[in-house]
């Protein structure tokens, strides 16, 4: 009993502190899970599924503390000591182990000392290379410490000293694996572009699977749910991608890139960009219920796609990436759902929707209202006859408008040809530098472009 009070106790607390609770136990076995991931991103899938899942919370706790003790960060280490002394103090893990946290800070103080004297050394030697990876090495030390805000900053000191279109990528890479951890979409968007090598043939870039695998996160944290889909869809060879297991494994890659395409494209496109892409068919393997609940959906059996996710919703819930965003995408594929079911229809009984859709003993009525309202649904709801009535367009009405549309574009558009034409004739038109040139970083095409901070004022709003 006691136990259950601090469990009680432990998960009023977490909720308390704005976390998700998931009750269910997820399919998944946690050291099987966690052994797809290595670097800092396993601490961070521990704890979260320590502090929100009820059925693993202490298992996931316990390994938490010993991979926090595995690595240099002693906050990390404190943050999972707080949450097990709490929901079990009877654990061996629950004692803090003073000796280890005053030991390792004693350490990371010296590797400090060291990597920073090594650096000045360098910078007196005048060493381009050397300061480059003088740089690198405090930076990585700073990372493995927890202090991302001052890894950053010595991660953007190596981009004067980067000599090489590789030194240009690895200067990316470090910067963008620092926003990821900060959760910065925005930087890690505008950031991304300068790891990729400039293609000098049609072969896939090398950096191809890194590029599409962090650009999908980013534009899944904005919420950018169509984009991101496109970005997983495209991320290509699985044994590549399966070495940035300190992003996502591969299984997160099937299993974001299906509900992301179930949540924002329509079936024809699932069946193109999903099922019959040879690419993504490699990682549909590895979580062969995305691919089975995308088949149901293309193939018209909606209820059978819903059961599926929902069983499923536990272990999305526990994933770091994915946990915000699970009530969206499932609110978004159940009304596509509901719509592709209603859509052949001219009306359908309010029974027959609620043996679809709704849990035994409940109504969906009151679903179907919200999405009326919002517009999703283009349907009446007839109270007496319990019917779900379709409301028929007015096609000539409809037609109508779209030639208006039409006209307006093509006025707008011959508005703008003779307007560039006054300007050109007039003189006034404000030409570009010249492409070609070395940017001012050398002979390495585009790092001027993509590194230098210079601001280029542009010419806009001018009328004939």
């Amino acid at each position: 009993m006691a136990t259950q009070d601090r469990r009680v106790a432990y998960f009023t607390q977490m909720s308390n502190q704005d976390r998700i609770m998931v009750k269910d136990a997820p399919k998944f076995d946690l050291e099987l899970y966690i052994s797809n991931y290595r670097g800092r991103t396993r601490f961070d899938r521990l704890l979260l599924i320590g502090q929100c899942s009820v059925p693993l919370c202490v298992d996931a706790l316990k390994l938490a503390v010993a991979e926090a003790k595995r690595g240099k960060d002693t906050q990390r280490y404190r943050d999972a000591w707080e949450c097990i002394r709490i929901v079990a103090p009877q654990e061996p893990e629950a004692a803090f182990d003073e000796a280890w946290v005053a030991t390792t800070e004693k350490s990371n103080k010296a590797e400090q000392y060291r990597l920073e004297a090594e650096l000045k050394g360098y910078k007196n030697n005048l060493i381009k290379e050397s300061i480059r990876i003088g740089h690198r090495d405090l930076g990585e030390h700073f990372e493995a410490t927890g202090n991302l805000n001052a890894a950053a900053e010595t991660y953007i000191k190596m981009r004067p000293d980067a000599s090489t279109q590789a030194h240009i990528q690895d200067v990316g890479k470090h910067a963008i694996g620092i926003m990821l951890q900060k959760r910065d979409w925005a930087g890690v968007l505008s950031n991304v572009n300068k790891v990729l090598s400039p293609s000098t043939s049609d072969d896939p870039n090398p950096e191809q699977p890194y590029q599409k695998m962090v650009v999908g996160l980013a534009e899944l944290g904005s919420s950018k749910y169509y984009e991101a889909a496109g970005s997983f869809l495209e991320v290509g060879d699985v044994n590549k991608c399966q070495r940035l297991n300190d992003i996502a494994s591969p299984n997160d890659v099937a299993t974001y890139g299906g509900l992301l395409a179930l949540a924002s494209m329509d079936r024809l496109e699932l069946q193109n960009r999903v099922l019959d892409n040879s690419n993504f068919r490699n990682y549909l393997e590895l979580e062969p219920h995305v691919r089975k609940a995308v088949s149901m959906f293309v193939n018209g059996r909606y209820s059978s796609c819903l059961e599926i996710l929902e069983s499923y919703r536990s272990d999305y819930l526990l994933d770091v990436y994915l946990q915000a965003h699970v009530p969206i995408i499932f609110s978004q594929i159940r009304s596509k759902c509901i719509i592709q079911y209603f859509l052949p229809f001219s009306c359908v009984t309010l029974d027959n929707m609620n043996a679809a859709f709704a849990k035994p003993g409940e109504s969906i009525e009151e679903e179907l209202v919200r999405m009326i309202k919002k517009g999703v649904l283009n349907a009446r709801i007839n109270t007496i006859d319990k019917l779900l009535v379709a409301v028929s367009t007015d096609s000539r009405a409809a037609m109508q408008q779209k030639a208006l549309t039409t006209a307006r574009h093509y006025q707008k558009e011959a508005r703008e040809r003779i307007r560039r034409m006054n300007i050109v004739a007039a003189e006034l038109e404000v030409k570009g530098p010249k492409k070609g040139g070395n940017g001012g970083s050398g002979a390495i095409p585009g790092v001027g472009e993509l590194w230098s901070g210079d601001t280029r004022t542009l010419a806009s709003d001018v009328m004939g």
